[in-house]
Formats: structure tokens, sequence, C-alpha cells
């Protein structure tokens, strides 16, 4: 188990102690998508979802997820997050939307697992607002392609 924060010299989950680490600005960037047929995402695009408006909808819920991440995964500090934004975009060429979550914070622990969680519930959210409509829908590519701050400094995905 060497190298793997969460687990004690005998092999047993634990909460990292992260109370001697610096308190540094931190912020992380994470993407991820809904594939769907064209007419799903022309019906998204021109507000025809029955639900109402489903990008609206999953913008709030990818900042309410964001919010309470600690509360998801068990191992997370809860932190003091000073940013949370997410960018929905239709993209016709998947066709489908992309997402992209955006968190910030001044904490001795990084918002990676925050901004992974904001995107895959705002994923979650517009399949649920449209499944009615297109069940074969695919949550795809959920993924960090940013981090800084910290002892371990930045890190960006490759494109």
């Amino acid at each position: 188990m060497a190298g793997l924060t969460h687990f004690d010299e005998g092999g047993h989950a634990h909460m990292v102690d992260v109370s001697d680490k610096p308190v540094t600005a931190r912020i992380a960037v994470a993407r991820g998508a809904v594939r769907m047929s064209a007419e799903t995402l022309a019906m998204i695009t021109e507000g025809r979802a029955k639900k109402g408006d489903v990008l609206a909808v999953a913008r709030l819920a990818g900042i309410m997820a964001a919010k309470k991440t600690a509360d998801l995964i068990p191992l997370c500090h809860p932190l003091p997050i000073t940013k949370v934004a997410l960018d929905l975009m239709a993209d016709p060429t998947l066709p489908g939307v992309v997402v992209e979550a955006t968190v910030k914070t001044g904490g001795q622990t990084g918002v990676e697992m925050e901004a992974l969680t904001a995107v895959s519930v705002a994923c979650l959210t517009i399949y649920d607002m449209v499944k009615a409509v297109e069940k074969s829908m695919q949550i795809e590519g959920i993924r960090l392609v940013l981090k800084d701050g910290g002892k371990s400094g930045r890190y960006e995905a490759e494109t």
C-alpha cells in the first residue's frame, strides 16, 4: 500500500491528517459529457424538455454536489469551497452536452473530488431529466483536466 495515503501501515482505510499542511490557494477543473441523439440534444437546447430547463437544473445540481462531496465520499475532508462554476455546453458533434466544473478553495487539501463530483452529478441530472425520451444516453469521459496548488503543484491532462 506504499504511496496510497488513505491507508495506514496496517492497510486500514483512514482519513489523511492534513493539519500540518499549509493553507494554499487550490483549483481543480473536471470535465465529462452526456452523449445522446441529435433529437434529444435539440429538445434540451430548444427548451422543450417536459421537466424544465435541463441545463439550469444540472448546473445547480453540480454546484450542490460539490458542496456535499465530503458527505458522499467517505474519506474526503469537508472543505471551505470558495467557488464552484459549471459550464454546460451543447456539442452537436457528439451529439450531447459537455459539462465542465471549476472548484476553488483556500485550504490544506485539494478540490479534485469536488470538481469530479460536480461533473458526475450534473451529468446524472441531465440523464434524469430526459431519460423518458432517451434511455440509451451515455455518460462518459469524466476526468480531472487541471489541478493546481498544494505540495504536488500543477497537473494538466493531455488533450
